[in-house]
């Protein structure tokens, strides 16, 4: 199994707020999540979370946001941890990345989520990839998913910011439809104003026509973290 991303934006960002910093370096995900709260962990979450929305990646802002923080986030991230090792393992072509308290997901047209050209409609390939995603949601009921629609820079901008909306609502009413709780989604879309590659190639065109999902505890997990943690 190819080994899960690790991003610690938010760690070094702490790391102007706390001692003892040289151990944050080298600390896991569960162990992160308590340095955050040792730093008042949901207030510095949602700064970070502000901030990062506003530029090219909501969905880690997202993430970023949600955080709980001190020991209740080292429960939460030690569970994110088995579900992100989860969509690995069923669905290969998923890029899974580890934030903190959370976890990133993205499907580019060569990673198990695509559409065809002016298209919404989930089918094929991209079915049965959801059907697997939709799967490991049901092990991990906890968890809220927030599913983001990008395009490319082709066409008009009101054209890709509909055409986003329809696939981001798509893959959101499929898996919906393979029982997953309404409650647990927010659906965004943006078009072409979130690129993550360079749109003047064909290579950086077909990874910014993308479904990206940010996978964050619930209400119910963060208050079973609180309740599992206390002294």
């Amino acid at each position: 199994m190819k080994s899960i991303f690790r991003k610690s934006i938010y760690v070094f960002m702490c790391m102007a707020l706390i001692t003892g910093c040289s151990a944050i370096r080298n600390a896991n995900n569960k162990q992160k999540g308590a340095v955050i709260g040792a730093s008042g962990g949901a207030v510095i979450g949602g700064i970070l979370g502000n901030n990062i929305g506003k530029g090219n990646n909501t969905a880690l802002g997202a993430i970023i946001g949600a955080v709980v923080g001190g020991v209740a986030g080292g429960y939460i991230g030690d569970r994110m941890d088995r579900q992100a090792e989860r969509i690995e393992e069923e669905i290969p072509g998923a890029e899974v990345t580890r934030v903190g308290e959370g976890i990133n997901v993205t499907f580019t047209e060569d990673a198990g989520v695509y559409f065809d050209t002016n298209k919404s409609n989930v089918k094929g390939t991209s079915a049965s990839t959801l059907d697997k995603l939709a799967g490991i949601f049901k092990e991990y009921p906890k968890s809220n998913i927030l599913v983001e629609g990008h395009t490319d820079s082709a066409g008009l901008d009101a054209y890709n910011m509909t055409l986003s909306q329809q696939r981001a609502e798509s893959v959101t009413n499929y898996l919906i439809a393979q029982g997953i709780t309404p409650g647990r989604f927010t659906t965004k879309w943006y078009g072409e104003n979130q690129p993550k590659a360079d749109n003047s190639t064909a290579e950086g065109k077909s990874k910014n026509r993308r479904v990206e999902l940010a996978i964050v505890a619930s209400a119910a997990l963060k208050e079973e973290a609180i309740q599992k943690t206390k002294n």
